[in-house]
């Protein structure tokens, strides 16, 4: 019965395919040994070749190597070819202060594509069973997961250079229990299991025994529930996806742009989904303490009328709002202050990676581009000109308009982004004054009409 309801999961979502080789995941307790036995059962089915890989993880000293011996012996009775490796656990968590489960699953997995390798095996096998799904469900839904990370447990994935199928996940873990009385199995039993310290073991303990006197079918439908969410988040994703591409100002490996306004013209579930596609370019590893709270906060901070604002996420990631542009980054950018004395003629390159271009108007006067070049008559300010960053209550004579205007008011005005605002180049004379803001404004010190007689000066913003 056993036997064909994992046989039927395998046909149904194509997990196993003929004359392959296959690295079996395998501790030497009930889950794993069960699954090692049932596919030597089935092999002949699909003639595949099995190497079974087992890691003493050495928590529990000489009992825990009883067990990975007890793996070498099984695979020595069947004839299945065996790999093994005894990591030093605890001495790695001491190093990098990481949890015993996160320590364990690296190393154990970091192995197991070891194994892959030397044998060109193309798929990897493991025991996780109904109950599993239940729980990890349960967990992550407790803990605020978003996405396909609520969907649980996949019973197939991409890994390394091929695939990871669990083949036991539409059975429970009495049906694993009860195959391996029938069949003469006399797994390890791990006591760690047992000790309601873990939270993993709580929830198997004290939630999972009452849903399943509701019902006890509840794992099956919670793995079609499984089901159900990849394939809703696979199709969403490719949706979103599509339309990233309008969201994207810049990306780096440090820091990503993106237009807020994009994110919300799309449909509420992908503005979610947008998010979280964000989220995954910038953390190379998920945080732990990530949640759909963290989610609801970035469409709060979007949706927010005031045009600057910030949020701060886990591990130092940092979201900074600027109009309708939002900058995610790990650090916070430092001003960057710089004086530099203007060529005339020649270039000046600036730090933002544009320069200002300057020569003297010998014949025709050339067209102007915008508030991106400035015509500067030669007796109407002091030399040497200087480019540099504003300062703090700094005013300009804005051309055509009576009066001075603070720089701070012209940037709010024209929506410079607040990140922007202190590393804009600022064009002054010798005397201090501001004549000139490349790109934006420019002071009345560039006439309306300009005389031949006058010594003219060009003066270009472009990118370096």
């Amino acid at each position: 019965m056993i036997k064909e309801k994992v046989l039927n999961t395998i046909y149904r979502n194509e997990l196993i395919q003929e004359k392959t080789k296959l690295v079996v995941g395998v501790s030497g307790g009930p889950d794993s040994m069960v699954l090692l036995h049932i596919l030597k059962e089935i092999q002949p089915l699909f003639q595949y070749e099995m190497i079974v890989a087992s890691v003493d993880h050495m928590f529990r000293g000489e009992e825990s190597y009883e067990d990975y011996q007890y793996v070498e012996r099984i695979c020595a009775r069947w004839g299945i070819a065996f790999e093994g490796k005894r990591i030093d656990v605890p001495a790695r968590m001491k190093l990098t202060g990481e949890s015993s489960q996160i320590t364990s699953r690296k190393l154990r997995f970091a192995f197991y594509e070891e194994v892959m390798d030397k044998h060109k095996g193309e798929t990897l096998v493991l025991g996780h069973h109904g109950d599993d799904q239940i729980e990890t469900m349960l967990m992550r839904l407790t803990r605020g997961a978003t996405g396909k990370a609520r969907a649980g447990i996949p019973i197939k994935r991409r890994f390394h250079t091929g695939q990871l199928i669990r083949p036991l996940l539409e059975i429970t873990k009495s049906q694993i229990m009860e195959y391996a009385d029938l069949h003469g199995i006399e797994p390890r039993l791990d006591p760690s299991n047992d000790q309601d310290t873990y939270l993993r073991n709580r929830f198997r303990h004290e939630v999972l025994p009452f849903l399943k006197q509701e019902n006890g079918k509840v794992h099956e439908h919670f793995q079609r529930f499984s089901e159900e969410l990849y394939d809703d988040e696979a199709f969403l994703s490719n949706l979103v996806s599509s339309k990233m591409s309008n969201v994207w100002i810049k990306r780096d490996e440090n820091q990503a742009v993106i237009k807020i306004d994009e994110v919300l013209a799309m449909p509420k579930p992908l503005q979610r989904r947008a998010i979280q596609l964000i989220l995954n370019y910038l953390y190379l590893e998920r945080p732990s303490s990530l949640s759909a709270l963290h989610i609801d906060q970035l469409l709060v901070l979007f949706f927010n009328p005031q045009p600057s604002a910030e949020l701060h996420l886990p591990e130092g990631l940092i979201a900074e709002k600027s109009y309708q542009t939002c900058i995610f980054r790990f650090f916070r950018q430092k001003s960057q202050k710089y004086s530099l004395k203007l060529q005339i003629p020649g270039e000046t390159i600036l730090p933002n990676g544009y320069k200002i271009k300057a020569h003297y108007i010998k014949e025709e006067i050339p067209a102007l581009r915008g508030n991106h070049s400035f015509i500067l008559p030669e007796s109407a300010v002091r030399f040497p000109l200087a480019v540099r960053t504003r300062k703090e209550g700094e005013r300009m004579a804005v051309k055509g308009l009576c009066g001075t205007k603070k720089l701070k008011d012209i940037f709010i005005n024209e929506k410079i982004p607040m990140q922007e605002r202190n590393v804009w180049p600022v064009i002054i004379d010798h005397a201090g004054t501001v004549i000139w803001l490349p790109g934006i404004k420019k002071s009345d010190v560039e006439p309306d009409m300009f005389s031949d007689e006058t010594s003219l000066i060009y003066l270009e913003y472009k990118k370096a």
